[in-house]
């Protein structure tokens, strides 16, 4: 425990307490989870939705249930069921299902340093969780500023991940069991949506942010129609890239304060 959740020797000169590190993890974590909750409602309807998918491609309740528990990726999901219910070739859904979570590549390699304390199998376990949640929230608490400093970053990380894993996995056993009982009239996936919109427009905080969102939206519906849901990941690509340069051009809030200083 001393391991992962204390603050290194270069950043403190010492190792806290142990009684102290588990204070600061469990502030970390109820913090972490005031920030996240919100999206649960969103997670859950996503995941209703990705069960009925399963089922309703011709997936068996237990097939439906393994692929929920193991793959974890709604995006990846989506795109390899289509391809599973004409017999694809096993290698084809792979690839395909690759291609789709490419930006977990993006996502893994802006968190890891804030864990490389950690031994690899730990290191394993947190990135099994690691998502567009935890990227929404995560590096909003913890910037590259506090890389070599681990004290609450697995209690923040636990609670914005966690939550989100579970909801995921009820949403989608309850659409795997009801698949048939739900008819497609109430729309639930366009509930998700809209639910999703509600978390994001509040975390659009900044001219930045917000050139993100404009160039990834406006990419991933002209691209709507290229093959393997690459325009998901085109979107993810040119609006991150959007919001950096936005970053670097237009001056932060503290240079704007010293300027009117």
């Amino acid at each position: 425990m001393q391991q992962e959740t204390g603050e290194s020797d270069s950043a403190r000169g010492l190792h806290s307490p142990l009684p102290e590190q588990r204070r600061i993890e469990k502030e970390a974590f109820q913090e972490g989870w005031r920030a996240s909750a919100s999206t649960i409602p969103a997670v859950l309807a996503w995941g209703v939705v990705s069960g009925m998918a399963m089922v309703k491609s011709g997936m068996s309740i237990f097939q439906s249930l393994g692929m929920s528990l193991l793959v974890y990726a709604g995006s990846a999901q989506f795109a390899v069921l289509p391809l599973l219910a004409v017999g694809t070739p096993l290698l084809v859904v792979f690839f395909t299902a690759m291609i789709v979570n490419l930006r977990f590549i993006i996502f893994s390699a802006a968190v890891a340093p804030h864990f490389e304390h950690l031994p690899w199998y730990r290191r394993i376990w947190y990135g099994f969780f690691n998502g567009d949640i935890s990227m929404a929230f995560f590096p909003q608490r913890f910037p590259p500023s506090t890389f070599g400093q681990p004290a609450g970053k697995i209690g923040y990380f636990s609670a914005i991940c966690y939550p989100g894993w579970l909801a995921w996995q009820l949403g989608a056993t309850i659409g795997i069991l009801l698949a048939s009982q739900i008819p497609e009239s109430w729309n639930i996936g366009f509930a998700g949506t809209l639910a999703l919109i509600a978390i994001m427009i509040p975390m659009t905080s900044s001219l930045p942010a917000l050139a993100g969102v404009v160039v990834s939206g406006t990419v991933a519906v002209l691209a709507l129609e290229l093959p393997y849901r690459l325009g998901l990941l085109l979107a993810m690509v040119l609006g991150m890239s959007a919001a950096m340069l936005a970053d670097k051009l237009l001056p932060s809030k503290d240079e704007e304060e010293e300027r009117a200083a």
